[in-house]
């Protein structure tokens, strides 16, 4: 195994639970790196989750594993397990939808669920509430260390049964582009899509310098509509000045020269929110 451990949670770092984790990890083998990923996940964000996860897992080596919990359902009837992805990359998570970027992007291999007779910090079983200390990185821990390999987790679960959240794929429809507002920048409060630069260059035929009518929705209503110019970074509109770009992902996004579009606008992203874009003639 790669010895790499990396974390994401909803959890924050105002208290001990992200440093808990950490302990457990270590307690498990000293010898491995743990690395956080992000623990600012939105509260109970699942898709957040899930993207941000397909965002980073490519530029890990292979075998590294990944703990990510953000679980609403927290000792409730939903499965804890561990996913092996196409890439050779290890997924730790809840059964709730974390894995549907990822089956998209770079598809699922197999999928085992954690046998927590065998996979659980000892002691722990009085608590029903963190199962990030005592499944999660623990299970995470052993897997990554070499203590346990992915078919000592436990039995085989059918890749096709894991829970996937709707995806609200990109389509072009008599010159129309729809796609999904997956996330935002969170610092700079960009907008980015999932509209893939193939298709946005490709089939849909847009060029530096052409300006597109872009409409924002929340639940098919809409929120927000401007003339965008496409350019190639921030600096080539004026200060203030709204535009659209090709992120760090690859895909469209949308962005104010050192402004904030989603608070400009009073919009944001996620499962709700979708783009309409139409080439200016």
């Amino acid at each position: 195994m790669a010895k790499h451990l990396v974390l994401q949670t909803d959890f924050g770092q105002q208290d001990g639970a992200v440093s808990t984790m950490y302990g457990v990890a270590y307690k498990v083998n000293s010898d491995l790196t743990v690395s956080d990923l992000t623990h600012g996940i939105t509260p109970f964000n699942i898709f957040e989750g899930s993207f941000r996860l397909s965002q980073t897992v490519k530029y890990w080596a292979p075998e590294t594993v990944f703990v990510s919990v953000v679980d609403p359902g927290v000792g409730s009837d939903r499965l804890s397990i561990v996913a092996k992805l196409k890439t050779g990359h290890y997924v730790v998570t809840p059964d709730n939808g974390t894995l549907t970027h990822l089956a998209q992007e770079y598809g699922i291999e197999a999928v085992r669920v954690i046998d927590e007779k065998i996979n659980r910090l000892k002691g722990s079983s009085k608590s029903a509430t963190f199962h990030g200390r005592d499944i999660y990185a623990y299970t995470g821990a052993r897997l990554a260390s070499g203590v346990i390999d992915f078919t000592e987790v436990g039995p085989e679960y059918a890749v096709e049964k894991i829970v996937k959240l709707p995806l609200n794929l990109p389509r072009l429809e008599n010159g129309v582009l729809t796609g999904n507002i997956d996330i935002t920048d969170v610092n700079f409060g960009s907008l980015w899509t999932n509209i893939h630069e193939e298709l946005w260059t490709g089939e849909f035929g847009a060029q530096l310098g052409d300006w597109f009518t872009v409409k924002i929705y929340h639940r098919n209503v809409l929120q927000a509509q401007q003339k965008l110019q496409y350019v190639k970074t921030f600096a080539d509109v004026n200060p203030g000045e709204a535009l659209i770009y090709v992120n760090s992902v690859y895909t469209v996004g949308f962005a104010i020269h050192t402004g904030n579009f989603a608070t400009q606008n009073n919009v944001t992203a996620g499962q709700d929110w979708s783009v309409e874009i139409e080439k200016l003639k």
